[in-house]
């Protein structure tokens, strides 16, 4: 049996119809940049988000890059990452000429340690960033008060999290302003590159679509030195017409993940771990393996597709090297970097292929 780490084919096939009209939709009117349809994605997305202003922008890193400069974070600013998570996180301080700090994650759930954020602060500590990686929230409580007490800025990294929950909230509603990707591998994801920031506040919203579009509040007026970033019609129509699926979706990854932590039963595994009050949407089911080069040759010999996140952590990563890391500083982020592996999740699969997988973890 085949089952690939990844398939667009069956949510393709269920939304074919719906995605077709978009592109007509928009082909129709001619309109390509900044009109209709972008706006009803971002009225729609922050109402399914829970917050007020939501601004498309042309990635996930834009997203955040935009956040960032919106708030006014830049060269001397330090802003706390976790030592676990995609380099964007990281990228995006670089990008607004800020240091990356990096905070050791929880190895049961991937997500960055709370309880060693405090240790990370310094005087030049402007914001957390907290990252809800795989799919899966945060501890944003804590995170929230260490904020509130240091005067530090928070915002969400949900690139991989559209819908995820902590004590029943969704993720990005938390912070000063969230970052999403909405590229094509993504719960919701584009068929293309997209992205979108999220605030309550206005004064925020407006700088960061400012920002966003060369810096300018209107044509040609420019207040700041801006970028060219915004989420275009056709990529906006193709999103709002899968976003009222979204939950759907979600809860068959959520099902899918329920049967693998139920079925997979082999001491060389360690499943992932899930916290009270918090209700993942399983982006990515992460799985550990203190042998995961045999367990990965393993599964790909039997058909099954398999993923690394991440295998080199960002800050052995040869762009980083001049923060002055070396193997051993980050001890949690290695281990999670070597030991990882990632197996078939997605909107679709069928119930053969997950006892297929199931079967052959539990005979390896």
């Amino acid at each position: 049996m085949n089952v690939p780490f990844v398939s667009f084919l069956p949510m393709e096939q269920e939304l074919n119809s719906e995605l077709r009209a978009a592109f007509e939709r928009v082909f129709t009117r001619s309109w390509y940049i900044e009109g209709v349809e972008d706006e009803a994605f971002e009225k729609a997305f922050a109402e399914y988000c829970g917050t007020k202003y939501c601004i498309g922008v042309g990635n996930g890193l834009d997203a955040l890059v935009m956040a960032l400069k919106a708030l006014g974070i830049g060269i001397g600013d330090e802003v706390i990452v976790p030592s676990n998570t995609y380099i964007a996180t990281a990228l995006a301080v670089t990008y607004v000429g800020a240091t990356p700090v990096f905070v050791e994650p929880d190895i049961r759930t991937f997500n960055i340690d709370s309880s060693k954020i405090e240790a990370a602060i310094t005087d030049k500590t402007k914001a957390i960033m907290p990252v809800h990686l795989y799919g899966q929230a945060c501890d944003m409580n804590p995170i929230m008060e260490i904020a509130k007490n240091h005067n530090l800025f928070v915002v969400e990294d949900c690139a991989q999290a559209h819908g995820a929950t902590y004590k029943g909230k969704k993720v990005g509603t938390f912070g000063d302003a969230a970052g999403f990707s909405f590229y094509p591998g993504k719960n919701l994801g584009a068929l293309g590159d997209a992205g979108a920031t999220l605030t309550n506040n206005k004064e925020l919203a407006d700088k960061i679509r400012a920002y966003g579009n060369y810096g300018s509040d209107y044509k040609y007026h420019h207040i700041y030195k801006g970028n060219n970033s915004r989420l275009d019609e056709m990529q906006a129509a193709f999103l709002a017409a899968k976003l009222p699926h979204l939950e759907k979706m979600n809860d068959e990854r959520r099902r899918i993940a329920e049967l693998y932590l139920n079925g997979i039963k082999n001491e060389k595994v360690v499943l992932p771990y899930v916290p009270e009050d918090m209700t993942p949407v399983w982006h990515i089911f992460a799985i550990r393996c203190k042998v995961r080069a045999e367990l990965e040759k393993y599964l790909n010999d039997k058909g099954i597709g398999t993923n690394k996140h991440y295998p080199i952590p960002m800050h052995l990563q040869e762009c980083y090297k001049d923060l002055g890391f070396k193997e051993g500083d980050f001890p949690i982020a290695e281990e999670i970097s070597s030991t990882e592996l990632s197996i078939p999740m997605y909107y679709g699969m069928a119930d053969e292929q997950i006892q297929y997988v199931i079967n052959c973890i539990n005979e390896f």
